[in-house]
């Protein structure tokens, strides 16, 4: 009796894992069989959003379905990546992700999502340091001529940033920290007020991307003196990282797609395959080098990992200098 019933048993569960892999082949041939939505929780035609439509076009032409970019604005990024978690998990609703609303902002704020719970990571798109500028007049001519200047000078020093909370603000906190400097910060509503107010003289120094830098850079009104990243970067060559002066210094934003948390294993693979796809292709590559930053696919654990990293510096960051948003 007892044998005959291992043995039944025996038999369901191999029917169970026969048919839990069924499913998964069944998932991972008929996905997707209908069209896919990429929220980008921006506007329109913002940096985030330019990436996004970017590998639209190859993850259709890999996918075999339409791919929709859609943008849900408002809260900082909160909204757009709400209504991703939020969505049924079968990977047909996807967040074009930074490290803004699924690392930075969940620290600073109650948000209706855990970034690390709540979401399930696909592939970095593209990732790109932050940029050390200054005036065109600033005497500082070198990283280490502002080191100096910027110390002489003490808070009646300033940085911008693109707004309380962003990278770019805790970024110079975190370099007043780390330099030992007391650079006063002046938060702006965004990248194009930001460039106005470092190119007319209103700022000593902002931490910027590359894209909002470029029209201002070119024109000679801003002067870019360092990178973020811990080491130089192909896409500013000449820069030197601020590393260099200050050891461990390191900030880069990241891009990058995720799903709900619960989507099939196969169907996020399937995912994967396509955002790899998409950016190693030639023109995506080409784009997003002419807008300052690097292609730069990857697993979805190394995705997961930067965000935990991102979570722990800038969550430390945000204790040392009393940063929260109400």
């Amino acid at each position: 009796m007892l044998y005959t019933r291992c043995a039944t048993l025996a038999a369901s569960l191999l029917a169970c894992l026969s048919a839990l892999a069924a499913s998964c082949a069944s998932a991972q041939d008929t996905f997707p069989s209908k069209p896919i939505r990429i929220v980008v929780p921006y506007a329109a035609g913002g940096s985030t959003d330019q990436l996004a439509r970017a590998i639209q076009q190859p993850m259709e032409k890999f996918l075999k379905q339409p791919v929709i970019v859609e943008n849900k604005v408002g809260a900082g990024g909160a909204i757009g990546t709400e209504s991703v978690v939020r969505s049924a998990p079968d990977g047909y609703t996807l967040v074009f992700g930074n490290s803004g609303p699924n690392a930075i902002l969940p620290l600073l704020r109650k948000t209706p999502y855990d970034p690390v719970k709540d979401l399930r990571p696909i592939s970095v798109v593209a990732v790109t340091p932050l940029i050390l500028a200054v005036t065109a007049n600033n005497p500082a001519k070198s990283l280490k001529d502002f080191l100096a200047l910027a110390k002489k000078s003490g808070s009646s020093w300033n940085f911008g940033s693109v707004g309380n909370g962003s990278l770019s603000h805790l970024t110079g906190e975190y370099f007043n920290s780390m330099a030992g400097l007391d650079l006063l910060h002046i938060p702006f509503n965004g990248g194009a007020p930001l460039m106005i107010a470092l190119a007319s003289g209103q700022l000593q120094a902002a931490f910027i991307t590359g894209l909002d830098g470029m029209a201002m850079a070119q024109a000679g009104k801003v002067r870019y003196l360092a990178v973020t990243s811990p080491a130089r970067t192909k896409i500013f060559p000449k820069l030197p990282a601020i590393a260099e002066q200050v050891p461990g210094f390191h900030s880069v934003a990241w891009f990058g797609v995720l799903a709900p948390r619960g989507v099939p294993d196969a169907v996020a693979e399937k995912l994967h395959e396509a955002v790899v796809y998409a950016v190693g292709r030639p023109e995506v590559e080409k784009m997003f080098t002419a807008r300052q930053v690097e292609a730069h696919s990857s697993s979805p654990q190394e995705l997961a990992q930067m965000i935990r990293d991102d979570m722990k510096q800038w969550g430390a960051v945000a204790k040392h200098s009393n940063i929260h948003l109400d």
